[in-house]
């Protein structure tokens, strides 16, 4: 799409919403968040703890199973996840979570 947007005449108000739309992004620069088993995570989802996570901002471990609801996505990085466990904001890598079966 970004080659249709550089030889179309487009005027300024137009090119601009296309732009803001993301149709001037090439989809393999697009950051994606994959679980541990390449499923992809999209912010509010539900994610599952497949490993025990020492939390060091705080004095308790997150156990295997436990469940995340409501994630975050770090915008720019794409290992890393935000969610509440124990009602504490922690920031989790995505190689220890992964989505629960639907």
């Amino acid at each position: 799409m970004t080659d249709l947007l550089k030889i179309a005449y487009l005027d300024d108000e137009t090119m601009e919403l296309a732009k803001a739309s993301g149709d001037d992004k090439n989809p393999d620069d697009i950051i994606k968040h994959l679980d541990c088993f390449d499923a992809v995570l999209n912010n509010g989802d539900t994610v599952v703890l497949v490993k025990s996570l020492n939390v060091k901002s705080a004095s308790f471990s997150a156990k295997v199973g436990t469940v995340v609801h409501k994630i975050c996505l770090v915008e720019d990085n794409h290992e890393q996840i935000e969610g509440k466990v124990n009602d504490t904001q922690i920031i989790i890598l995505i190689k220890y979570v992964k989505k629960p079966a639907n």
